[in-house]
């Protein structure tokens, strides 16, 4: 796919270019998605659940109904957010997660981040959108995941306006087995638009 650039000045983004990110942009897109984890998870690069993070190629641009989309300001990739098939299950997510989705037919969002510098400007929203569009455009979808750790500054309330809660485990205890992930997870389903 083109790129599709989303010049969104009735959303508040102006000066910047949102599209569909190509190889040659993945250096700075995974710089994005590596600093966010560091900083805003405080835990860093966990291999467990941050593989697509050093695959980006094979993760986004490779499979055709996956899809990274970028925001760039003066040739900065300044945002990232990526559209894959996975349909959650359960381990490691709840059952009450798992079962609400048809398996192989569930697109998830990842690695919606945006460097402080340039967040509350809509970026987010605006590719959220371009990935919504993009999901909405691919036939196998039936459904729309995403799941998101709550100590992410204004992350939850970003989601709660977007999407339904599915399951939250700040509210409702999940036990993980033997693993302590260090997470306040909340899972949501979004609207497919079509």
């Amino acid at each position: 796919m083109s790129s599709v650039a989303l010049a969104r000045d009735d959303r508040g983004v102006r000066d910047y270019v949102l599209r569909q990110a190509e190889s040659e942009d993945l250096a700075q897109a995974r710089s994005v998605m590596l600093d966010t984890v560091y900083r805003d998870f405080g835990h860093g690069y966990l291999p467990q659940y941050h593989a697509d993070i050093v695959d980006l190629e094979s993760f986004y641009l490779a499979p055709e109904d996956h899809a990274l989309f970028v925001a760039e300001r003066d040739g900065a990739v300044v945002a990232t957010a990526g559209v894959r098939e996975q349909t959650p299950t359960a381990p490691p997510h709840p059952v009450e997660v798992a079962s609400r989705f048809e398996q192989g037919r569930t697109a998830s969002l990842y690695r919606v981040y945006v460097r402080p510098e340039h967040r509350r400007r809509g970026l987010a929203g605006a590719l959220v959108d371009a990935c919504l569009d993009f999901i909405a455009s691919r036939e196998r979808y039936t459904g729309v995941y995403l799941h998101t750790d709550a100590r992410t500054p204004g992350a939850f309330e970003f989601w709660s306006h977007r999407g339904e809660v599915v399951f939250d485990e700040r509210v409702v205890p999940f036990d993980r087995g033997e693993r302590a992930e260090p997470f306040e997870t909340v899972h949501f389903e979004l609207e497919l638009r079509r």
